[in-house]
């Protein structure tokens, strides 16, 4: 399971030209769930997630959790995260995992982020054309990936 944290301003989500979800401060977590997967993955990245630490605390130091700060999350699914390139210039996306495996754990990483935050964890459409949007703070992006734990 592959995550892109994005410490951001705001963010939003729109499907079919209408807005489906939208945060001010807080992050945006892009997803990606390839085939082995498991609950452990979930489980994992959600307890980092929600305590990483890239907020700034009064001495402008990047102290302080999403949980701490009371920041919104919003999570997209988007399978292109296993994209592999090895191969000529289009990507192969043979790693992603297949809807009936990907959505219960998109739905079960939703659940537990929530949990671990104590936040409503807002959330893209799974599956559909999305158009995102988001403006980055900082900038800070951490990407983070449950068969690489740094």
């Amino acid at each position: 399971m592959r995550t892109v944290i994005q410490r951001v301003l705001s963010s939003s989500v729109t499907v079919e030209g209408k807005v489906t979800a939208s945060t001010g401060r807080g992050i945006m977590v892009l997803l990606g769930i390839e085939e082995d997967d498991k609950p452990d993955d979930v489980e994992w990245l959600c307890g980092k997630i929600s305590k990483l630490r890239i907020f700034n605390d009064k001495q402008g130091v990047m102290n302080l959790s999403v949980t701490e700060t009371g920041g919104e999350i919003l999570v997209v699914s988007q399978f292109t995260l296993h994209a592999s390139t090895k191969k000529g210039n289009r990507p192969s996306y043979i790693r992603a995992a297949r809807p009936e495996k990907a959505i219960p754990l998109y739905e079960a990483f939703i659940k537990i982020l929530s949990r671990e935050t104590g936040s409503v964890v807002k959330t893209g459409t799974f599956g559909a054309m999305m158009d995102v949007e988001l403006v980055n703070s900082g900038p800070v992006t951490i990407v983070m990936d449950s068969k690489n734990k740094e």
